[in-house]
């Protein structure tokens, strides 16, 4: 016969998944009224429940059984949570069964999903007994192989999961990617989504963790370069503690540079961890433990490094010492007259042969000096030598046998190859002084003088044509800012403030803009000055006291003595100088007056524009209008260097030179070509009249 179940409209839970989920999957009511049914799965809780007896449980199910038998349909007794088994309540159930007729206990855990299914194949066969009868797997070994199951899966789906390594994945995007993978489709089968999403979400929080690892592992490892380029002065550091050094570096121009402080702290929990071309180390890191550590290596390096140095200079001088160290001699024979010596104890093999290879270069180099001077000396010995043939060898013996008593012929005893080249090379310089024979070499006068006009007559005639001929329309400007204390940089920094990209615009034109800030203390000062890939249009010099102020004058009279004795470049010597003042904020009314004064003064003598601080009161040290003002000055004085060499001449033949020059001039002498012919080379009215 039908039984009825009475059911209002109760929807049909496929999974626990759909618990508070229900919108997501497809929903189904259960019928009302009657409903055909085939068999019964009874449920017993053999746990150890919460407020509840087990007695009045068993008492309940006995009731059941009674009404359910009446229907003659199979029933099967599902013992559930047997995760959390309490024996001898399993063994009441099992002692229950046993007395009905063909009433089987199935033990399950939904929990661990074992003997689940198996419930319902039972149930299935005992209602088609074609099926055969039903077999059931006792707990234990259903766990076990349930487990081995999941372990599987369990070790698949990790794998798949693994493949991710975008930290910024979402579960979403990967699950629908992966949903018909069949590894995919039996861990949630198994185990469920919830599980799924707490495997994938505890991958991502890994390799999020990772990704900040190797970043903080990046800016460790930068860090000792930020501390070199900051904290470099030994003497500055030395005594200051790791926060000292901080606010030390805080202050510095570069330090914008090496380290970025963030808005939100800490580093690992913003997007700066994502800004993987930002290579500035995020500045609350420095206050771990490992950035001190970082820290205080430093300030070892330093002092080690320091010692060595002195210790390098110390066993150089005891080098110069030890009398019987000869040119030549290999450091093999002299390591043991050194071996107790505190400073070669200090250093490592590798600083002991570098000094005392720059040891024996000096006095090689001194050797064959002597040498020279001692061939000069005996002038006679070569005065009867056929000037078109090789000196004979009974010649060449009887030189050295009257030079071989000399000390400084002597020196060169351990260098014979090198000693026989000089002498040679002597002998064809007495008879054939041409610069291939000269005894200067590169030095010769004669290259010297070929090297000269190749390199600057050639380039005054093009480069007239090149340097300034665009000066009228020029579109980039080439800056060197000279500037005490930082403070060239901080006119850059303002300038670069008031650019676009490096751009700067000034009168309805737009400028491209290459600073070179340099302070004025810095011992490179020349060198940076004028190099192959930097020619500067002009010099800004900055001051902010009378200290600052003479410095700078020093400064520019040492670049311009440069310019003349040296020559690097004819245009330098017109390179067009520009004093700044920057304002004072914190004693405007006091020193403003004389700084002014003491500036204008200073540019009157120099031939040089002055830029006043103007009237008013500003928060920052430099104004827009100073920095419009010194660079039309500059514009100005590149387009009164292009007047001034314009037009230019036009390359004559040699017949036609109204100048020939003849210079005699002996290698050696203590002072250049270049400044022999400066009045020529440096004129605008002169020009080349073949290239050499």
């Amino acid at each position: 016969a039908a039984s009825k179940l009475q059911s209002a409209e109760k929807l049909m839970y496929i999974c626990t998944d759909q618990l508070g989920l229900e919108q997501d999957f497809e929903q189904k009511q259960m019928p009302e009224g009657k409903l055909s049914i085939d068999g019964f799965l009874l449920c017993i809780d053999v746990s150890q429940g919460c407020n509840r007896k087990f007695d009045d449980q068993l008492k309940f199910v006995n009731n059941l059984y009674i009404q359910l038998s009446k229907s003659k349909k199979p029933i099967i007794i599902a013992a559930t949570k047997c995760d959390e088994c309490v024996d001898h309540y399993l063994r009441e159930v099992q002692a229950f069964a046993s007395n009905k007729k063909n009433l089987v206990v199935v033990e399950t855990s939904a929990r661990f999903n074992v003997n689940v299914e198996t419930c319902f194949t039972a149930l299935v066969q005992m209602m088609d007994k074609t099926r055969g009868k039903p077999k059931i797997i006792p707990y234990l070994d259903a766990y076990k192989t349930q487990r081995q199951l999941v372990f599987t899966a369990t070790d698949k789906f990790e794998k798949l999961v693994q493949t991710v390594r975008d930290y910024h994945a979402t579960w979403k995007t990967v699950s629908n990617k992966l949903k018909n993978h069949p590894d995919y489709e039996e861990y949630i089968n198994l185990e469920g989504t919830k599980k799924a999403k707490n495997t994938f979400s505890k991958h991502i929080e890994q390799l999020k963790q990772e990704h900040i690892r190797k970043r903080k592992e990046e800016y460790i490892n930068a860090l000792p370069r930020a501390l070199n380029t900051l904290l470099s002065n030994l003497d500055e550091i030395e005594r200051l503690s790791w926060s000292e050094a901080l606010k030390v570096m805080e202050k510095r121009p570069d330090f914008q540079s090496c380290f970025v402080v963030l808005e939100k702290t800490p580093w690992d929990e913003t997007d700066h961890i994502d800004k993987v071309n930002d290579r500035r180390i995020p500045f609350d890191l420095l206050t771990t433990p490992e950035a001190e550590k970082v820290y205080k290596s430093h300030v070892q390096h330093l002092i080690s490094e320091k010692r060595r140095v002195e210790m390098k200079e110390k066993f150089k001088k005891t080098l110069e010492k030890i009398q019987f160290i000869s040119p030549g001699q290999p450091w093999e024979e002299v390591i043991c007259f050194v071996v107790e010596d505190e400073a070669f104890k200090y250093i490592t093999d590798a600083d002991s042969k570098e000094v005392y290879g720059r040891h024996q270069r000096e006095i090689v180099e001194k050797a064959k000096e002597e040498f020279q001077e001692m061939l000069f000396e005996h002038s006679e010995l070569f005065y009867d030598l056929d000037l078109n043939a090789t000196p004979s060898s009974d010649k060449m013996s009887e030189i050295h046998a009257v030079l071989s008593e000399e000390p400084r012929y002597k020196a060169l005893q351990k260098l014979a190859p090198d000693r026989e080249s000089l002498l040679l090379k002597h002998i064809g310089f007495v008879y054939h002084p041409t610069k291939e024979t000269c005894l200067s070499g590169q030095n010769c006068t004669d290259i010297k003088v070929e090297q000269l006009l190749a390199n600057s007559l050639v380039q005054l005639d093009h480069g007239r044509s090149n340097l300034y001929h665009d000066s009228a329309n020029i579109d980039k400007v080439n800056l060197f800012i000279l500037g005490k204390d930082g403070l060239a940089q901080e006119l850059a920094n303002e300038i670069r403030t008031q650019s676009t990209d490096d751009e700067y615009a000034l009168d309805g034109k737009i400028y491209e803009l290459d600073l070179r800030p340099v302070d004025a203390k810095s011992p490179y000062l020349l060198t940076q000055l004028w190099t192959s890939a930097f020619k500067p249009h002009g010099c800004f010099c900055v001051f902010n006291s009378i200290e600052s102020l003479n410095f700078i004058g020093e400064c520019i009279a040492k670049i311009r003595a440069e310019a003349s004795q040296i020559r690097r470049d004819k245009y330098m010597a017109n390179l067009p100088f520009t004093l700044i003042l920057a304002n004072q904020r914190d004693s405007v009314s006091k020193n403003l007056p004389i700084l002014r004064h003491q500036g204008q003064q200073l540019a009157n003598k120099l031939q040089c524009p002055f830029v006043d601080v103007p009237a008013g009161t500003y928060p920052r040290k430099f104004n827009e209008t100073q920095i419009k003002q010194a660079l039309r000055g500059v514009l100005e004085a590149v387009k009164h260097n292009f007047d001034v060499v314009s037009p230019v001449p036009t390359i004559k033949d040699l017949s036609e030179a109204d100048l020939r020059i003849v210079m005699c001039a002996m290698c050696g002498d203590p002072f250049s070509v270049d400044l022999i012919l400066s009045p020529f080379l440096d004129s605008h009215s002169c020009s080349a009249a073949q290239a050499g």
